[in-house]
């Protein structure tokens, strides 16, 4: 057995190297690149816009029986903002240096227009069920505009594999932890608790996750958003000296400081872009599948809510986190991860900041499952065919929370990253190759 775990990692080592290679990065960055330049920079010419058709449409009414753009947007972001913007930007800086984070916000920005893209598309290509249900996601724009179906059944393989990975062992593994270090309770029994309240939300209706959603993102957003500033506000006379050394390292080697062993360019610029797209995920087609069921009959307003998104996701939250380590001076440490967001918070916060730090992982951790556990639910219904699996996938979902709260993280953590990376090559495909619907769409409704 452990030689055959000791090949399989092998293995995996090897497919990770090519999927998240440069080629992948390029193709990444390229994709949202390519659009921002196609639609002459949307995220900054339709800014009002964009405000107008999410931000200030949060607190419209909609109909109960529908899902509203709104809570399908925190459908999606509750599966994107997760436990990699608390540990992810204290990695890549710690790895990278301050400037890391200058290359995880350059990349969002292109990264807004890549999302918008893969939800103009959902909407567009997106089907209705008999019951008035929703669907759609990248198999199904691949099916219907490429008119290949073999490429979409691959997708949405690989997608259901990751749901058990990045969506369920990685996220109640991290929760698990932080509410043992922080407050010594056994992971067994916040595998067993979260797995009772995963189970009550999923399953039935699925309409039930949207408007759960809807009422822990914006919570646990703004929850983590006002520790930050907290810190911020106390370490305010580092900021000026923590953003030049953000530009600074951005473009020329950081040296090695206290714990920090220094890094080149290249890794900075590598673990910055690569944290930044992983963070926001634009381009690996999660997302769509939760956008598809909103109650809307224009794909270029629903696809405003990718920008959004994006902007939500890395530019304040991962932004916010990388400038407390920064400015907390921290990130000379030698610490990593976690460990590392933990340090720079405690030289405010104190003894609380395990405490409020395991909180928020713990909503952060939970929302993910939730819109994972949707997202392989309609994956599997697109690869057989037919929903009669769905109980059944939903029952090993649950007890996979319990077994993952003990897991072996470290292998489930890169099985899933390869599965995301797979994941992202036939979503490329399909935008790329669907360019002109995009183009075409945007340009018809904003003439």
């Amino acid at each position: 057995m452990t030689n055959f775990f000791s090949i399989a990692e092998d293995i995996n080592i090897a497919i990770n190297n090519i999927v998240w290679g440069p080629v992948m990065l390029f193709l990444l960055f390229g994709t949202g690149f390519y659009f921002t330049l196609k639609t002459n920079f949307l995220q900054i010419r339709k800014i009002k816009f964009v405000f107008k058709k999410t931000f200030l449409s949060i607190f419209k009414k909609n109909n109960n029986n529908t899902v509203s753009p709104f809570q399908a947007m925190t459908t999606a972001l509750a599966g994107t903002v997760g436990t990699g913007n608390i540990v992810g930007s204290a990695t890549a800086i710690a790895i990278g240096g301050p400037g890391a984070l200058f290359w995880i916000i350059f990349s969002s920005f292109f990264g807004m227009m890549t999302k918008y893209s893969e939800i103009l598309l959902a909407i567009k290509f997106r089907e209705k069920k008999e019951n008035g249900e929703k669907v759609g996601g990248p198999m199904y724009y691949i099916e219907k505009g490429l008119n290949m179906k073999w490429l979409s059944i691959i997708f949405s393989v690989f997608a259901f594999s990751a749901t058990f990975g990045i969506g369920n062992i990685a996220q109640i593994n991290s929760l698990s932890s932080s509410l043992y270090n922080a407050m010594n309770i056994k992971p067994i029994i916040s595998g067993i608790v979260v797995s009772i309240l995963v189970a009550f939300i999923i399953i039935g209706d699925s309409k039930r996750i949207a408007k759960t959603t809807a009422k822990i993102v914006p919570f646990m957003a703004l929850f983590y958003i006002i520790l930050c500033l907290i810190v911020l506000v106390h370490n305010s006379s580092n900021i000026p000296n923590s953003v030049s050394l953000i530009f600074k390292h951005a473009f020329k080697p950081t040296s090695a400081i206290g714990g920090f062993v220094g890094s080149n360019i290249s890794l900075t610029f590598k673990k910055g872009m690569s944290n930044g797209i992983f963070s926001n995920e634009a381009g690996l087609g999660s997302a769509p599948i939760a956008h598809a069921m909103a109650d809307t009959k224009s794909p270029v307003e629903q696809a405003t809510w990718g920008i959004f998104e994006v902007f939500i996701d890395t530019m304040v939250v991962c932004a916010l986190t990388g400038l407390v380590i920064i400015s907390s001076g921290e990130w000379t440490s030698g610490l990593i991860g976690a460990d590392l967001t933990i340090k720079a918070f405690s030289t405010t916060l104190g003894s609380f900041a395990p405490h409020a730090i395991a909180v928020s992982i713990l909503f952060f951790s939970f929302s993910s499952m939730l819109s994972w556990s949707y997202y392989g639910e309609k994956c599997l219904e697109y690869f057989t065919g037919t929903t009669k699996f769905n109980n059944i996938y939903k029952l090993i979902f649950i007890c996979t929370i319990v077994l993952g709260s003990n897991a072996n993280l470290l292998f489930v953590w890169n099985i899933s990253d390869t599965l995301n990376g797979l994941m992202a090559i036939p979503n490329l495909i399909a935008i790329i190759s669907l360019s002109g619907v995009i183009c075409k769409t945007t340009n018809e409704y904003f003439k």
